[in-house]
């Protein structure tokens, strides 16, 4: 079978000039890195008129290793939505390169329903996360050099919050000891993976360049020895840091294989940040487009519920409609079968595993955004098998598509474009978030824990409990929660897959991002810098004598 890289590699990429002209944006209007990418200048985002497309966003069930496909099926829909001729662009994230030399190789879809050109998004693209790793990193050094020179801010070095960043999975760096040798106080710190760093996070809910100074300057990195909160800007390093970001601020124009416009910008992970691309892209396509095509990482309990009460919340978005991607074979390992037995039919495990699904639907409707569910197509599937998905979907009342866009690009996505089309012209959508501002952050929490993962209860530590009364007590209280878990289940335990429920929800720590503007609850085991895998991608990845990179699929 044809690989996604060789499917990649053999497509005929447009020059991004006319990309750009299918988008509405002059040849003025970018700044290229190249024939295939470019950026959209800041002077062509302002000249724009004010929003007017519909919002869509693509979520998922659970994520498991048999695959659900959300980044494919939200291309394959962008591009479908323009081939029955609805304007449409697509926004996504950029790959981390944590993930493409770890475990999960690279992340601009898959088959004829990719974003090109493919080894330049996963690698480096225009090189943004650098530059965030690099304003973080500074904002860091900054801070060990005033502690260094006297410590004019009075900064408790005990009590310094920030963390270094780094775009590579290395659990060696999670804890580390800084200072030593006579080089400053020595002290405890740690690497955070970029993309779960508060410097993400900014970046990426900024609305403006004057907005991403502006929180920049309010995260708060420490405390000073009367237990004051100490912020980025009395460091004085708010400035550089936004020179390092200003031009990465400027969202990242690429193409998917069939021609269609699609914006690639920022790349929070959504099991440990919030999980979006960033407004400034989102509101760029919003402003060009008549529908604007988005996906939420992992599942809809961690990625659309941070959609819906972060990134809306703080955007003033309205989204018009939500598809959860499902696959049989993963809906078969939330019934209970092992990876290597999902060849065999079973249409009484996809019946099983099926409860996944219903659950995130069930949630994605708590927000008021109507649902249609796309059945990302695998060849093995049996007609008995997909009879279970569409009659769990015909009980919820939900319309359900059988999407064939891995193998045939926009073409394969037709009916699902036309329902998410009908769907969102039809107005019906009543969002709101899950909870009002004014409810206090313990019980945000709970909120999520009980409505999205149908816990029981929570169990805060003795120190989340401590953290969050000092945040409201500083006056971080209207802020919403961002969970960090494992995305693999509901619960914080990776291998209760399915629908599980009657548990509680163990939160060992807390972390205030005022910057970006919400609390980070740390659930179970997980950790913002992931370690690589015993065998990494990393080891398959080369390039060869013509000078190709080969392996990164």
């Amino acid at each position: 079978m044809t690989t996604d890289a060789e499917i990649a590699r053999a497509a005929v990429l447009r020059p991004i000039a006319e990309i750009g002209a299918r988008a509405g944006l002059p040849a003025d209007a970018l700044y290229r890195y190249g024939p295939y990418k470019a950026k959209v200048s800041f002077d062509a985002q302002e000249a724009l008129p004010e929003r007017r497309g519909r919002l869509v966003l693509v979520t998922a069930i659970s994520p498991t290793p048999a695959g659900e496909g959300k980044t494919t099926t939200t291309i394959g829909l962008g591009d479908a939505l323009n081939r029955i001729g609805r304007r449409t662009i697509i926004c996504l994230r950029e790959p981390s390169l944590g993930p493409c030399f770890g475990l999960k190789g690279g992340a601009n879809g898959g088959g004829r329903a990719q974003v090109v050109p493919q080894d330049e998004i996963n690698l480096h693209l225009t090189g943004d996360f650098h530059a965030l790793t690099a304003a973080n990193n500074l904002l860091a050094a900054m801070i060990d050099n005033q502690v260094y020179w006297g410590n004019p801010l009075g900064l408790d070095p005990s009590r310094v919050t920030w963390r270094r960043a780094l775009d590579m999975n290395d659990r060696a760096l999670r804890d580390v000891v800084v200072g030593l040798g006579g080089n400053g106080a020595v002290r405890q710190d740690g690497f955070d993976l970029t993309v779960a760093s508060e410097t993400m996070a900014v970046f990426c809910l900024a609305a403006s360049l004057g907005d991403l100074h502006e929180r920049l300057g309010r995260m708060v990195i420490g405390q000073d020895f009367a237990r004051a909160d100490v912020r980025a800007d009395a460091v004085k390093a708010t400035g550089a840091m936004t020179a390092l970001l200003r031009d990465a601020f400027q969202p990242n124009l690429v193409q998917t294989i069939d021609g269609s416009p699609a914006l690639v910008h920022g790349g929070p992970f959504a099991n440990i940040a919030h999980g979006c691309n960033s407004v400034v892209a989102t509101d760029l396509g919003l402003r060009l487009a008549d529908y604007v095509v988005t996906e939420a990482g992992f599942g809809a309990d961690l990625g659309a519920e941070k959609f819906f009460d972060i990134k809306c919340r703080a955007a003033g978005l309205s989204p018009a409609v939500a598809v959860v991607v499902a696959t049989v074979r993963a809906l078969k390992m939330h019934g209970g079968v092992a990876k290597p037995d999902l060849g065999a039919p079973d249409a009484a495990a996809v019946r099983r595993g099926a409860a996944n699904l219903r659950r995130h639907v069930e949630n994605v409707r708590k927000f008021g955004v109507p649902v249609v569910v796309a059945i990302n197509h695998f060849t093995a599937d049996t007609e008995a098998e997909l009879a279970e998905v569409f009659a769990c979907c015909a009980d919820l009342g939900v319309g359900a598509h059988l999407c064939r866009h891995w193998a045939e690009g926009g073409a394969g996505a037709a009916d699902l474009a036309e329902a998410v089309a009908a769907l969102a012209d039809g107005g019906t959508a009543r969002f709101a978030p899950l909870y009002p501002d004014a409810l206090p952050l313990a019980d945000k929490i709970d909120t999520v824990a009980r409505e999205i993962y149908r816990a029981d209860g929570v169990a805060l530590s003795p120190t989340a409990v401590r953290k969050l009364a000092r945040f409201e007590a500083a006056g971080h209280g209207h802020l919403p929660v961002c969970m960090a878990k494992t995305p693999y289940s509901f619960s914080a335990d990776p291998a209760a897959l399915g629908a599980p429920s009657g548990f509680t929800l163990p939160v060992r720590d807390v972390r205030l991002s005022a910057g970006a503007g919400f609390v980070v609850a740390l659930c179970g085991d997980i950790v913002t810098m992931p370690g690589l895998p015993r065998r990494p991608a990393a080891e398959t990845i080369h390039v060869d004598a013509s000078g190709v990179i080969q392996g990164l699929f």
